[in-house]
């Protein structure tokens, strides 16, 4: 895998314990509240597969599916997603930090170009709003 690229990185506090933090994101009913997805399953092990049909605003919808590359309990989660035309996986890391009854969790990816970047930049700060949400309605 190359290094050279276009990286972000964001950085959240989240008012929920590291556990309820992983379940959203390892459990397929809960990540399709609060991530926009349909038709989600989540198989959360090193080389376990997960696809999603997410549901943009407007209310088109998105196929996604890849594979996990690395697991670690209430840790880490390394997400795989197959884009079209390429062998190699895009990779987003998600990073679990315990903070007392609250989650540090810090998003990043390393893409191809600048507008790949903002792209997926702006997608995972959609993300992290809807998890913010999703966690303090629970």
């Amino acid at each position: 895998m190359s290094t050279a690229g276009f990286d972000y990185v964001i950085t959240r506090t989240l008012e929920a314990p590291v556990g309820q933090v992983w379940g959203a994101w390892t459990r397929a009913e809960e990540y399709g509240q609060w991530a926009s997805a349909e038709e989600v399953v989540l198989d959360v092990r090193p080389g376990g597969a997960w696809s999603s049909v997410m549901v943009i605003p407007g209310g088109a919808r998105v196929p996604l599916s890849g594979r996990y590359t690395e697991v670690v309990e209430n840790k880490r989660l390394v997400v795989g997603m197959s884009v079209p035309g390429s062998e190699e996986l895009v990779l987003m890391t998600v990073d679990l930090a315990a903070d007392g009854d609250r989650t540090r969790i810090t998003l990043s990816q390393t893409l191809g170009s600048v507008e790949e970047r903002d792209q997926s930049e702006f997608g995972s700060n959609m993300l992290l709003d809807g998890l913010t949400a999703f966690l303090a309605a629970a």
